[in-house]
């Protein structure tokens, strides 16, 4: 290993730009002066595959220096990648030293086909990638790269090589970089991300800190507490308004009040329920639904997908099959109730039962869909609105209790909304074993107190629920019964 050569690994998703971002920085090293070597194993489709570019850089006085074609363990000098799980997998690979590696990280997520097939919450944890980084890389840089790009109308490779323009770790200057970009938008996105690592470098403020008044209130919390109630307080506010923001946020506090903030299992399990409340607050019915299918935003990203061009016509086409309780949802509560009352009773309804296919980017299907959308000022007198907010103020209430009594059922309970989830026979499904773990092991292990081994009860129930969606096994956890097991149906086989 030569100290004068530069070694630098970038770790991208595939049709992100890495190898453009490649060739800047070989342009970039060559204009300042310095002899290149890159190497580049691209991933095998648009936004699954990993890629990684590889590039080593020496003074061009050092003619007896040999570069090599790919990074080895604990010898690369600097990292940047654009997304966090890339950055574990780069990490998990051991290129990572303590000794001399800066890691420049996007804190941004595209989820894996394994998180996003599990049945409960498979998604990696954040907070455990940024912790490893922190912990075993020399210095470190994380910040939202796509954001960035995003709002400057680029692409992510023009805010990946600001970042790592300005992170100190390359052997040329910052405008030496900026230097090899052709256009306008380029330079937007590299200038506002080498503007956002160098804040973080003068430790002036995080980059990621939240704008809103209310949640700057809690600048002093943990981080990762901080951001999940960053993110609730905006999700909330864009789901309805400000004063459910507001609403979200005080029922935030009450549970940061019940803990010792350096016990780091009550903040882990307060975080998880702030995340949960702020998820189950904003819970999807139609209005919500059709709000999102008629954001001009999401209209862009189909016609960026599709690669529209100039003279092309677009239609966008939702299909969409009502159920009775999804109307009755959004409606008044006293309608909702009779609504339902007529469902159960096998009563007729027009416009039910049968899908129908709508053109929401038509004048028609448009206006139809943000008709349905205005239906979220009147949400707080819906029939579901008051039945969401009196469960929510039910586990609340039981949450503060255990954050007082018992830690461990605590940390359980504030993952009990996970079995909320989805639409249609899913979410009823769902609040089926929502309602059934309340009352045969919630409520009865507050009545006693926390006895030993509920906490484990109530984990093993959660698991169960989404394990099975037919329920037994949730069942048998709660009649402490063992269902039987499965025998192997037995194949017949035939001498040949």
């Amino acid at each position: 290993m030569s100290d004068n050569v530069t070694r630098i690994l970038v770790a991208a998703l595939g049709g992100e730009g890495g190898g453009v971002l490649m060739n800047w920085v070989v342009s970039a090293a060559r204009r300042a002066g310095h002899v290149v070597q890159a190497t580049s194993v691209p991933g095998v489709a648009q936004r699954t595959g990993s890629t990684s570019y590889y590039v080593e850089v020496a003074p061009i006085d050092a003619p007896d220096t040999v570069l090599g074609l790919v990074p080895l363990a604990g010898r690369v000098d600097v990292v940047v990648s654009s997304e966090l799980v890339e950055t574990a997998r780069v990490l998990a690979a051991g290129y990572v030293s303590p000794r001399h590696t800066t890691v420049v990280s996007s804190t941004a997520r595209f989820f894996s086909t394994n998180e996003k097939i599990a049945m409960g919450d498979g998604r990696y944890s954040k907070e455990s990638v940024r912790h490893a980084v922190d912990t075993m890389a020399q210095a470190s840089f994380f910040l939202d790269l796509g954001k960035i790009a995003k709002d400057n109308g680029t692409f992510v490779s023009a805010t990946m090589f600001g970042a790592l323009a300005a992170c100190g770790a390359l052997p040329w200057s910052v405008q030496q970089s900026r230097d090899v970009l052709g256009d306008e938008r380029s330079r937007a996105g590299f200038d506002a991300a080498a503007r956002a690592v160098e804040v973080i470098r003068s430790g002036a403020a995080e980059v990621s800190a939240p704008e809103s008044a209310k949640v700057l209130a809690f600048a002093k919390l943990p981080s990762g507490l901080r951001e999940v109630m960053h993110h609730g307080a905006e999700r909330c506010e864009d789901y309805q308004d400000v004063a459910y923001r507001d609403f979200f946020i005080s029922r935030s506090e009450a549970l940061i009040a019940a803990i010792d903030l350096s016990d780091h299992r009550a903040v882990h399990a307060v975080t998880e329920a702030v995340r949960r409340l702020a998820l189950w607050m904003a819970y999807e019915d139609i209005a919500r639904v059709a709000d999102l299918k008629t954001r001009p935003e999401r209209f862009a990203r189909i016609r960026d997908e599709v690669k529209l061009e100039e003279g092309q016509i677009l239609r966008v086409t939702e299909y969409m099959k009502p159920r009775a309780e999804e109307i009755a949802d959004i409606l008044p509560a006293s309608i909702g109730k009779r609504i339902m009352a007529r469902a159960q009773h096998g009563g007729w309804f027009p416009f039910l039962g049968k899908g129908r296919f709508i053109r929401s980017n038509g004048l028609l299907g448009y206006r139809l869909l943000r008709l349905t959308a205005a239906l979220k000022h009147i949400r707080r007198r819906s029939l579901r609105y008051q039945e969401e907010q009196s469960a929510i103020e039910e586990w609340l209430d039981a949450l503060l209790f255990a954050l007082d009594q018992d830690l461990d059922f605590a940390m359980g309970l504030g993952e009990l909304p996970r079995v909320r989830k989805g639409y249609s026979d899913t979410l009823q499904r769902g609040l089926r074993a929502y309602d059934q773990i309340m009352a045969h092991i919630v409520r009865p292990a507050r009545g006693a107190k926390f006895h030993a081994g509920v906490a484990k009860r109530l984990r093993d129930a959660i698991g169960a629920a989404l394990a099975d969606d037919t329920h037994a096994k949730l069942d048998a956890v709660i009649t402490g019964t063992v269902p039987e097991p499965e025998i192997p149906m037995l194949k017949k086989v035939t001498n040949v």
